[in-house]
């Protein structure tokens, strides 16, 4: 909608006229006052984005009027495809993401002659010399965005929603592993592992130990780097002199936020609620909620809902049974309008000037700083200990260790939401698996294997902590599914991933993934040592090493330890001090894991692509707290990311 600026006499105009007829040029001036006018001009001074959407998305004029505007200064005829069918042999010439990103579509021929149905009459002579060996004539008419979308939409979708279910290379998805060849492998391995446990006893325990220890050695080794990483950091900003005020922004990015639902019934106008307080020019966002096509529970709740312009809803088809997050992120991206695409979760609260900060952040990056991620942390602590515990958990993981990881240059493994990624790197590498619960993860291993690298962004989103221990443990199931299936898919070729990674980053990615997978997979042979270091007697004290036991009771104490320091120095981080004082609850806390673990590698094996849904949306019930915690907030306002 890129209306020429003109001088505001132009729009001086009758309020009612009849609009432009299909076909015809518009006899009149463009019905916009000079008021709304006036406005726009100046946030289009200050945004740098089209007037017309500028218009369109701070309510100034509608998208009819703006429409009309264009209409007549460009002295194009106004079409309506409502009811039309695309031209398959005319759209055969280039392929759907062409159309979508112009927003236009061949509309019919007469002759030698293309009628070309346009929403951005600014960028037709673009368009024009991209078609010049496809088409010999090109007549153009102006149709709303909505309908060319459409209208694209009826014609390409079963060609995208095929492509958003496999657009990742087969050697990096796991859409190419098969379980029944896992489950065999652990049948052909039982036979041997008990005969062994038949002729030496003594071998399963030290072994099982000795592996227990290493994944252990190795999140340890993680946790440090990152802790140390963190103390370097906050001592170099201390001593550091303030850095200088951004210079103030003179054009913006369009920033596309994806935000899939899936059985939102409660969480939809909350959700949008925050969405609407962005600072971020409105003409420059651009917010796609996706719902599943059979979703009618999210449907429903937004069906009474008024969306601003800037806010559309996309339905992803249903295709071949599969309904994951990845995959309808796939299908929504065809129709992004930005160059930087971000996700939100249904139930997230971004800090109101999140979107600035991306911006700002891409702009200060090198062209190999391919995404950011943004820090998660909790708004509902104060439900109950589980939920505190979380929010320890996530401060110390967002803003320790994997603010550490990103400085180290390590692998960072995305969290999933409020992370921004640039559009033309995503669609480079395929988008998301749409096969892997933790796609996040895994996309955060493909941007490194190809080059690039992420950083952190000091920008934090607030989530609803699970308080309920069954949904934390399928909700924590999931993710260790996902990380079973990514660590499997990269590793199917490991001397090509120590190529693409270097030595450094490959043995943060062994850290990573078989630290916290083996935490929780091996907790109950962990568990066991804790017998010793209390000075009670260990089962397997006569078949394992004395210097074993040892270790392994120190290893314990030193570990635990060290996840105390980095919860409470989480805690004061995140500007929540009182928080501190759950730290040693953490050893309470984490015993879920197992449960969710053993879970998670029964479901590896008979179910690895089902996507076990986390409900959202606080009950009563739960709130009898939360008095309390305002209480306390009103103390101890939750700090920025980066203090």
């Amino acid at each position: 909608m890129g209306i020429v600026s003109q001088p505001l006499r132009q729009f001086h105009l009758p309020q009612h006229r009849k609009p432009p007829q299909q076909g015809k040029t518009a006899g009149a001036l463009p019905p916009v006052d000079s008021s709304s006018m006036m406005k726009a001009l100046v946030l289009r001074q200050h945004q740098g984005a089209a007037l017309g959407r500028v218009l369109v998305a701070e309510g100034l004029a509608s998208e009819d009027r703006v429409q009309d505007t264009l209409s007549c200064q460009y002295r194009m005829p106004r079409a309506d495809l409502s009811g039309q069918v695309a031209n398959s042999r005319l759209l055969a010439c280039k392929p759907a993401a062409f159309w979508l990103r112009h927003c236009a579509v061949p509309w019919m021929q007469l002759g030698r002659t293309v009628t070309l149905a346009v929403a951005h009459p600014d960028r037709f002579e673009t368009l024009q010399r991209e078609l010049q060996g496809d088409f010999e004539r090109i007549t153009p008419v102006l149709a709303s965005e909505a309908q060319i979308t459409a209208l694209l939409t009826a014609h390409f979708s079963p060609a995208l929603v095929r492509q958003a279910s496999c657009s990742v290379p087969p050697r990096q998805s796991c859409r190419t592993l098969r379980p029944p060849r896992g489950r065999a492998l652990l049948a052909a391995l039982a036979v041997p592992a008990l005969y062994l446990a038949w002729q030496a006893p003594a071998v399963i325990p030290a072994a099982l130990s000795a592996v227990a220890l290493l994944t252990v050695f190795l999140f340890t080794a993680l946790k440090l780097f990152g802790l140390a990483s963190y103390w370097h950091a906050r001592a170099d900003r201390i001593s550091a002199a303030p850095a200088p005020a951004p210079p103030a922004r003179t054009t913006y990015p369009m920033i596309s936020i994806l935000v899939p639902l899936y059985q939102e019934a409660e969480i939809s106008h909350a959700l949008l609620s925050r969405i609407r307080k962005l600072s971020y020019p409105r003409a420059q966002t651009d917010v796609i909620l996706v719902l599943e096509e059979h979703d009618s529970v999210t449907r429903a709740a937004l069906e009474n809902t008024r969306l601003p312009p800037w806010i559309r809803v996309v339905e992803v088809p249903a295709h071949g049974g599969l309904t994951t997050k990845p995959r309808a992120m796939n299908y929504a991206l065809n129709f992004c309008r930005g160059d930087i695409i971000g996700v939100w979760d249904a139930e997230d609260a971004p800090q109101t000037d999140q979107l600035n900060q991306v911006a700002q952040a891409f702009a200060s990056a090198g062209k190999r700083t391919a995404c950011f991620q943004g820090v998660l942390d909790y708004y509902n602590p104060g439900t109950n200990w589980i939920s505190r515990c979380f929010t320890l958990e996530y401060a110390s993981w967002f803003r320790i260790v994997l603010d550490g990881m990103a400085r180290l240059g390590l692998v960072v493994p995305l969290g999933g939401t409020t992370m921004f990624v640039r559009r033309e790197v995503l669609e480079e590498l395929g988008g998301w698996d749409a096969h892997n619960v933790t796609e996040d993860a895994d996309l955060g291993v493909r941007l490194y294997r190809a080059g690039y690298r992420t950083e952190m962004l000091p920008s934090t989103t607030y989530e609803e902590a699970n308080w309920r221990p069954w949904p934390w443990i399928r909700q924590r199931s999931r993710w260790l599914k996902g990380f079973m299936v990514t660590y499997l898919v990269h590793m199917r070729q490991p001397l090509r991933l120590l190529a693409d990674l270097g030595w450094k980053r490959f043995l943060g990615f062994q850290a990573f993934f078989l630290g916290t997978i083996g935490q929780f997979l091996f907790a109950p042979v962990l568990w066991s040592f804790w017998l010793f270091t209390l000075g009670l007697p260990h089962p397997g004290a006569e078949s394992l090493p004395p210097q074993l036991l040892t270790l392994a009771a120190a290893t314990l104490v030193f570990f635990e330890g060290l996840g105390l320091v980095i919860s409470i120095t989480a805690a004061f981080a995140m500007g929540r001090p009182w928080l501190a004082a759950w730290a040693p609850a953490m050893i309470l806390y984490f015993p879920m894991g197992a449960i969710a673990v053993a879970k998670a590698a029964h479901e590896l094996l008979a179910r690895p692509y089902f996507w076990d849904k986390t409900a959202h949306g606080i009950k009563p019930a739960a709130r009898r707290w939360h008095w309390l915690w305002r209480v306390i907030r009103a103390r101890w306002r939750p700090a920025s990311a980066g203090s």
